[in-house]
């Protein structure tokens, strides 16, 4: 039995140690691994979030980039979205009057556009102006994703903005407004 064990503790070792050397090359569907860990450090992700992340890391890996950019800007804003509602609104609904006919953050998300999020958590210094100019063009990448363009993203254009938004994810976790 302790043999099995061994070599069941060697083989997930191996494969550890080939996705990291695989990761190196451009082209390695291996260099998802690296997001894997990376998500593992994200510990206020609900479990929507989660699976959203899952989501576009599975379309990489299927090859499927420009769904992969969709699904992880789904994550992001969903996330953001739930650290503007963390107060129950109340910093968000001082800084816009207008929106205080909102009760939730799920009204909010259905009738205010993504780019006014970014900018009302910029407004309540949930995120810094050079933070906002940031978000504000990941969404734009997202919009050529999700729309009608020639933009066609390859294995490290997903890699890396998948890998921006987790890092960023990971920066405002721990921030409180």
């Amino acid at each position: 039995m302790k043999n099995i064990q061994n070599l069941l503790e060697n083989i997930n070792k191996f494969k550890t140690e080939a996705h990291q050397i695989f990761s190196k090359h451009e082209s390695s569907k291996s260099r998802k691994i690296t997001l894997d860990q990376t998500k593992r450090k994200l510990s206020y992700l609900t479990l929507k979030q989660d699976a959203l992340l899952q989501e576009s890391l599975d379309c990489i890996e299927g090859g499927q980039n420009r769904s992969a950019h969709v699904m992880a800007w789904a994550a992001f804003i969903d996330f953001l979205e739930q650290k503007l509602a963390s107060d129950g609104l109340i910093k968000v609904k001082t800084v816009r009057k207008k929106w205080s006919k909102y009760k939730t953050i799920e009204e909010m998300r259905e009738n205010i556009p993504e780019a006014q999020l970014i900018d009302v958590a910029r407004d309540i210094e949930l995120i810094s102006k050079t933070e906002s100019k940031t978000f504000q063009g990941l969404l734009s990448k997202r919009n050529e994703c999700a729309h009608p363009s020639n933009y066609d993203p390859g294995l490290n254009e997903s890699l890396g903005y998948v890998s921006e938004l987790l890092k960023r994810i990971e920066q405002l976790q721990n921030r409180r407004i």
